[in-house]
């Protein structure tokens, strides 16, 4: 059984986490924000807030690379019976945008499977949170929690699991996102049955599985018998943090020209941020989640102050993530002083200079 209604508790407007069925057929249906035409009407204050608030997805080339890489594995892996079908790791150092491309690709896909087989209700992709310390029964759980799936006290793991992968072979699962895979640690009992039981998954479900993660290389799900399975089945993608050059080309330049002209600001100006993509990428240490959150950020205080644009003494006036500013700013003992410099007093040592 499959739960198609909306949640009772859901109020209306309310939006859903994807990891569940309405969730993510909400994520799915609702159109990504747009930057306003070069003729559109002038919108409120407020619209523009929601906009920034939410902001665009750049498409950057993790993006089309995932894409691509899905699509030629799900075709790959279509006619398959035997054996699991070949899957890919996206992996990569926090804030450089995994789950933001895993999101997009799940969407193309799933929209792409609508649109081919023009059955409105089917439900082509699936996203599951590895849950933290991961037991085989909590992890086969939060696969029928996606679809809904009723689940009592009683069943057991072998129960829940057949349930989990007749469901999803009823209703045409044909892409299983899997995040956060970074939590599974095979070298303990309970991470280890949870691995074995997402090797199963990928045998009993004729899907092709993605998982993300922080860093997957470095953790021990590569080690050991079941990691060797895993490393001998899965394409890895690396979403690393994006260079201020790469031979001749300036890709971190080219990603925030392309976030500032998504932009909804009435005074600000065109060239202002490519200007300053060598600050911005030394101040995000070249994450694209760190520079989409410090340009947000700074855009809502720009229309909530009056005045309309972005300069480099408002972003520096902005506290990002802690792992951007640990890279990013100077490091002095602990101390009255240090206290008084984060507040933006100026006696005690000079900031360190940054590139204009």
């Amino acid at each position: 059984m499959v739960t198609h209604e909306p949640a009772q508790d859901q109020s209306p407007g309310e939006s859903l986490a994807p990891t569940t069925w309405q969730g993510w057929q909400q994520f799915v249906d609702t159109p990504p924000p747009a930057p306003p035409g070069p003729d559109a009407p002038a919108r409120s204050v407020e619209d523009r807030l929601a906009y920034h608030s939410r902001f665009v997805t750049v498409r950057t080339p993790a993006i089309d690379t995932i894409s691509t890489t899905v699509r030629t594995l799900m075709i790959l892996g279509r006619h398959q019976q035997a054996t699991a079908r070949p899957s890919l790791i996206v992996t990569g150092p926090p804030t450089t945008g995994k789950t933001t491309a895993l999101l997009q690709v799940g969407r193309t896909c799933h929209l792409a499977e609508t649109a081919r087989t023009g059955i409105r209700d089917q439900m082509p992709v699936a996203y599951v949170l590895v849950p933290p310390g991961a037991s085989a029964k909590t992890l086969a759980t939060e696969f029928a929690r996606f679809l809904g799936i009723p689940i009592t006290q009683r069943m057991t793991q072998a129960q829940i699991m057949t349930t989990v992968c007749h469901t999803y072979t009823q209703v045409g699962v044909r892409l299983v996102m899997i995040d956060e895979i970074h939590r599974l640690n095979p070298r303990t009992s309970t991470g280890a049955e949870a691995t074995d039981l997402l090797k199963d998954l990928t045998e009993r479900i004729a899907a092709t599985f993605v998982y993300t993660g922080i860093d997957v290389t470095a953790t021990p799900l590569f080690t050991g018998i079941r990691g060797a399975q895993l490393a001998g089945r899965a394409t890895l993608i690396d979403c690393d943090t994006i260079p201020a050059r790469r031979g001749t080309s300036q890709p971190f330049r080219d990603l925030t020209a392309a976030l500032e002209a998504s932009l909804d600001l009435e005074q600000h100006r065109p060239g202002t941020l490519p200007r300053l993509a060598p600050y911005l990428h030394t101040r995000t240490a070249g994450r694209i989640g760190s520079l989409a959150r410090l340009l947000r950020q700074a855009a809502i205080t720009a229309i909530l102050d009056g005045s309309e644009r972005i300069t480099k003494a408002g972003l520096e006036a902005i506290t990002l993530d802690h792992l951007a500013e640990d890279h990013h700013r100077p490091r002095y003992p602990a101390g009255p002083a240090t206290r008084r410099r984060r507040n933006g007093n100026s006696d005690g040592p000079p900031a360190r200079a940054e590139p204009a």
